[in-house]
């Protein structure tokens, strides 16, 4: 796999009640600026959205932001944000960021965030891309999400290959380490993070 230079952040359009969450969302925008890598997020300036475009911003990095025209009517967009991306709907945005995108990272949400990430896991499974995905489980707010996934494995609704098109990381370092390593989306056999 090419290196990553993009990394799409889904995240929520709140803080939350743990200034952990703030804090993580910073820290991955000052790293994705310092490492040269261009942010790819919903184009918000509200939530965790902000904090982490804030965060790459203020340390020199780019970002691009992908935001539906309604919502850019309500004045949500980053005002900050030079190369916007003004389109037509909520799918066209999820297709924009994906294509922009050389690897994918979930931060803490809502609904929103659970539906980005569900659907970017289900391209891979399909193998409409080959693009690695990581769950960052601040303070173990995925651990249900997580444990989820494994029900619908031990249930049958999954194969065991599904578990792995996610890579699940306690901290930004693992992050970090782990797009240093990224290969794809794995095969029958293979993990998604394996080096090549």
């Amino acid at each position: 796999m090419a290196e990553i230079k993009s990394v799409c952040v889904f995240c929520g359009s709140r803080t939350g009640r743990n200034p952990l969450y703030s804090s993580t969302a910073a820290e991955l925008g000052k790293r994705l600026a310092k490492s040269g890598r261009t942010l790819v997020f919903g184009g918000g300036h509200i939530g965790l959205m902000g904090v982490v475009a804030n965060a790459t911003l203020e340390h020199g990095g780019s970002v691009i932001g992908v935001i539906p025209e309604s919502l850019q009517q309500k004045e949500l967009a980053h005002p900050g944000v030079q190369d916007m991306r003004i389109v037509d709907s909520m799918h066209t945005r999820k297709a924009m960021m994906a294509e922009e995108a050389d690897a994918f990272i979930a931060l803490p949400g809502g609904l929103g965030t659970f539906e980005e990430l569900c659907e970017i896991l289900t391209w891979a499974q399909l193998g409409f891309h080959r693009k690695p995905v990581a769950l960052l489980n601040v303070n173990g707010y995925y651990d249900h999400l997580i444990q989820m996934i494994d029900h619908g494995i031990s249930e049958g609704f999954m194969s065991d290959n599904h578990r792995k098109l996610v890579a699940v990381v306690e901290s930004i370092d693992e992050f970090f380490t782990l797009l240093e390593n990224a290969t794809s989306v794995p095969s029958d056999d293979e993990s998604l993070w394996e080096k090549t």
